[in-house]
C-alpha cells in the first residue's frame, strides 16, 4: 500500500501534490490531515498544511475483466477492436509504468540548488530597496538546515532593532526557500557573528532575569521574542532548580516568563 506525506500552503494543495507524485487520482486515496496550517499575517507566522494520502485503490485489471477478455468473441472487423479483445502488449503501450512514472515525478520536483538561487535573489532585491548596493550573500546547506551568510558596510540596516529586521527578513526567506524547495526547509540567516553574539547576550540577560525573580520572589515576563531566541534562554536556565520557564501568548508576541519556585 503506498503512502505519503507532503506539504503545501493549504490542505488542497498539499493533497494535489501528494497524488501528482503518486499517479493517482482524488477518490483513490484515503487523505489524513497531520497539520491545517495557518495563513498567518503579512508573511508573518505562516504555517504549511501536512497531509498523509494512503493509496486505497490499485489501478489494474481486475479478474473478473481478465476472464471476459479470454472468453470474449473476436470482432468480425480486424480494423474494429473491442475493448475487451485487448492484449497485454496492447495496455502495456498505452500505460505508464511505476518506474517511469517516479522518473518523471522526480524531474518535475524543484531542486534544493533552485531554492537556493530563488531565495538569493528575493533577498538581494530586498537589500536594493533598503539602499544597500554592497550587498553580498553566501549559502549553505546541512540537511535540511539552510544558513545565509550576509554582509555589507550597512549591517546595521540589516539587523535593524535588536535584530528585528534580521528576524523577519529570516521568516519571509524560510517561506521563499519552502515554496522552491522538494522537502521541507529550516532557514537561518546571520550578518557577520551577530547571531553569536545575540545569544552570548540572550544567555546574560537568562541569568540576571532568573536572579531577579529568586530575589524578589515574583515572576518575570520578558519581552516578545522569537521561538529560537526563547529557546536559547530555556536552554540558559535549564539547569537551575530555583526557577522554571515557559512560554506565553501568541506569536508574533509570544514572549518567556521566568518564575521562581517556592
Amino acid at each position: 500500500m503506498k503512502k505519503l506525506t507532503r506539504r503545501g500552503a493549504n490542505i488542497e494543495e498539499a493533497i494535489s501534490a501528494a497524488l501528482k507524485t503518486l499517479g493517482v487520482m482524488r477518490e483513490q486515496v484515503k487523505v489524513e490531515v497531520i497539520d491545517k496550517g495557518k495563513k498567518g499575517f503579512l508573511g508573518f507566522g505562516a504555517k504549511e498544511a501536512e497531509v498523509t494520502v494512503t493509496v486505497t485503490e490499485v489501478i489494474g485489471i481486475s479478474p473478473a475483466l481478465e476472464d471476459a477478455t479470454e472468453s470474449a468473441p473476436k470482432s468480425k472487423n480486424p480494423e474494429v477492436l473491442s475493448p475487451l479483445t485487448n492484449t497485454s502488449e496492447e495496455l502495456e503501450d498505452h500505460a505508464i509504468l511505476p518506474s517511469e512514472k517516479h522518473e518523471d515525478d522526480l524531474a518535475e520536483q524543484p531542486s534544493d540548488k533552485n531554492a537556493i538561487i530563488e531565495t538569493e535573489n528575493y533577498l538581494k532585491q530586498i537589500s536594493e530597496g533598503m539602499g544597500i548596493n554592497d550587498f553580498q550573500i553566501t549559502s549553505q546547506v546541512d540537511g535540511k538546515y539552510v544558513t545565509f551568510q550576509l554582509e555589507s558596510k550597512k549591517a546595521a540596516l540589516l539587523i535593524g532593532k535588536r535584530g528585528q529586521t534580521l528576524n523577519a527578513l529570516q521568516q519571509l526567506s524560510q517561506l521563499v526557500t519552502n515554496k522552491y524547495a522538494s522537502q521541507f526547509k529550516v532557514v537561518r540567516i546571520d550578518v557577520g557573528d551577530y547571531r553569536d553574539r545575540r545569544e552570548q547576550s540572550l544567555e546574560q540577560l537568562a541569568e540576571r532575569m532568573a536572579d531577579k525573580a529568586v530575589r524578589s520572589g515574583r515572576k518575570v515576563q520578558l519581552e516578545p521574542m522569537p521561538s529560537y531566541e526563547r529557546k536559547v534562554i530555556h536552554n540558559a536556565l535549564s539547569n537551575r532548580l530555583d526557577i522554571e520557564t515557559f512560554s506565553e501568548g501568541s506569536d508574533p508576541y509570544r514572549y518567556l516568563t521566568i518564575e521562581p519556585i517556592r
